[in-house]
């Protein structure tokens, strides 16, 4: 599966526009320039307040990360048609207090691999490059899974040679190809990282089961399930990865807002707050558990900013119930 606003059906999830017209028209606000944000704690936050996350115990990262899939061309598809737009936004999350990245050799395919190391290498001391292999593109808006170990190989040393890497920090499989036993595509992984290629491994669109298994053949340490305000689908995994310590990168974290009432809790949080409805949707993820780590994507530098800024938010318990309490509306 495809992340962020991509679903399995190749249908192009709501946009940052649409959602925006259907519920909040404001202006967002903005927090402190080039500042480092993170670490705004609320005593009177539900759940979370920690700014950080471990990786696998020895990775330290700001909760708050960046989805680099719409740094690509249009349907995540060939080179941004603005490259230096592109490249100015990578820094920019970095500059911002950005050292988680999500990627995939899907995404281009290729493309945002290279623009990653285009714009970023050498890398900053403590940047956390996690890509993701076993999805293939032949064409725009094809997604398709190949989890066979020789694909699987091929993936990793690409994304090595492509991120000009010695070693993969995180690793993660795309989606499970249902062709292929999940303890093969494993496997291999499991081999790539007996030979140094791969520090950590992490999962995508997985179930519990499926993430049981694969703990059996080497420690998984992150899993990325589609996850936001409407969609608690995968709530159950996510309680999974409390329960072990394992960090959950929500795709699609600002969800759709679609079919919500005119007048509803996202809305009437940002208005009191001053911010957007994507500040708030993000806010709230952060609130909801110590393991969530969005990865919120965008080709925008304001945007960028936007969503960085949403780490300074403190919803009150009222607000954070209120928008707990719109799971699966619409």
């Amino acid at each position: 599966m495809p992340d962020e606003s991509v679903d399995t059906k190749q249908n192009p999830g709501i946009t940052r526009r649409t959602f925006l017209g259907r519920t909040l028209a404001g202006g967002a606000a903005l927090f402190g320039g080039s500042d480092v944000i993170f670490g705004a704690a609320s005593a009177a936050a539900p759940m979370a307040t920690n700014p950080t996350f471990q990786l696998g115990g020895d990775l330290t990262v700001n909760r708050l990360g960046f989805g680099a899939m719409r740094i690509t061309g249009e349907g995540i598809w060939g080179w941004p048609a603005d490259r230096d737009k592109a490249l100015k936004v990578l820094r920019r999350a970095v500059e911002l207090g950005v050292n988680l990245i999500d990627t995939a050799d899907a995404y281009g395919p290729e493309t945002s691999e290279l623009l990653i190391a285009e714009a970023l290498y050498p890398y900053p001391k403590g940047l956390v490059i996690a890509t993701k292999g076993g999805l293939t593109r032949p064409g725009p808006g094809q997604w398709v899974p190949n989890g066979r170990p020789e694909h699987l190989k091929q993936a990793v040393d690409g994304s090595l040679k492509r991120l000009r890497l010695n070693r993969l920090d995180l690793y993660q499989l795309h989606t499970v190809d249902r062709k292929v036993p999940l303890e093969q595509s494993l496997g291999s992984l499991k081999e790539m990282q007996d030979a140094g290629k791969i520090r950590h491994v992490g999962l995508s669109n997985v179930s519990t089961q499926e993430i049981e298994r694969a703990r059996k053949i080497f420690p998984i340490v992150s899993v990325q399930n589609e996850y936001n305000i409407q969609d608690r689908s995968s709530e159950g995994v996510l309680v999974y990865c409390e329960k072990e310590s394992l960090g959950f990168i929500p795709w699609f974290p600002i969800g759709g807002g679609r079919g919500l009432k005119p007048e509803n809790a996202v809305e009437t949080a940002a208005r009191d707050h001053g911010v957007s409805v994507f500040q708030v949707a993000l806010a709230w993820l952060l609130q909801r558990s110590p393991v969530m780590l969005p990865i919120p994507g965008t080709s925008s530098i304001a945007h960028l900013e936007e969503n960085v800024a949403a780490a300074k938010i403190n919803l009150s318990p009222a607000e954070w119930k209120a928008i707990d309490a719109l799971a699966g509306q619409g």
